[in-house]
């Protein structure tokens, strides 16, 4: 394994993860599937003058939503793991989760912290008042505990998989 490679993907990886935040945000924050990801009070408020929908993680269009995010991931740091010469199970698994909790606290101590509260761009239509709202610490903090723990394990174990799988060609 070549780390020094692995330490450039992670850079290449906050930034492409931060890039699809952005477009999606700009092209659909009021979509079901963004939606679910703002905490339960902001919801409430939005709700109060928009259309009420299920954001709940048992929803169609949420599982669809988290099953690509799931999808690309497994395809990005499987080609993470094989371009830093990565060839078995245990590489691909521990690299990948290790890029996994990278993102998932880049995700959660500067997306989440400081831009999701202060950019208001990510303030939905109604909600704009709720500042204190928009700095829940502890909701973004619960996210990468559970679901994303999990979130993180699934898709190690795939890319482990599909780098073992890469390692027999």
């Amino acid at each position: 394994m070549i780390w020094w490679i692995i330490l450039i993907e992670a850079v290449v990886f906050a930034l492409i993860f931060t890039a699809i935040v952005f477009i999606l945000t700009i092209k659909g924050k009021y979509s079901i599937s963004n939606i679910h990801n703002y905490p339960p009070d902001i919801q409430e408020e939005y709700f109060k003058t928009h259309e009420k929908q299920d954001i709940s993680y048992k929803s169609k269009k949420v599982i669809i939503s988290k099953a690509c995010g799931l999808l690309v991931f497994i395809a990005l740091l499987t080609l993470s793991v094989y371009l830093a010469g990565g060839r078995t199970f245990l590489e691909g698994f521990l690299v990948g989760l290790g890029l996994m909790v990278w993102i998932g606290l880049y995700d959660t101590l500067f997306i989440d912290w400081v831009l999701f509260a202060n950019l208001k761009m990510f303030r939905l239509e109604g909600t704009e008042h709720m500042d204190k709202a928009y700095h829940q610490k502890w909701f973004h903090f619960k996210g990468i505990l559970f679901p994303g723990s999990i979130f993180g394990v699934i898709v190690a174990s795939f890319v482990g998989l599909l780098t073992y799988l890469l390692g027999l060609i």
